[in-house]
């Protein structure tokens, strides 16, 4: 039968984690702590491996965007939001 490790908080306010839990850390692994009401999760952050030059390449290997507006397009619509918001107080 598995049990749930028991870990005690000291005086100093810190942990000792126990060797199983040890075991599964790496140095510079990042977790995400979640507090909630009786609970504290430690997740494990994954950060994606992406290869930078393969990623700009795919980039530039995609078509144009027929639907892109121009520039002009883009400056008049600012214009357009931007006399909404002034002229409502």
């Amino acid at each position: 039968m598995e049990t749930d490790p028991i870990i005690r908080v000291t005086d100093e306010k810190q942990i000792n984690l126990p060797p199983e839990i040890q075991y599964k850390l790496q140095p510079g692994d990042e977790y995400r702590v979640t507090i909630k009401i009786n609970c504290i999760v430690l997740e494990k952050i994954t950060h994606p491996n992406v290869d930078l030059d393969e990623f700009l390449q795919g980039l530039e290997d995609l078509e144009p965007d027929p639907n892109q507006p121009t520039l002009e397009e883009i400056s008049e619509i600012v214009k357009d939001v931007r006399r909404e918001l002034w002229s409502n107080p």
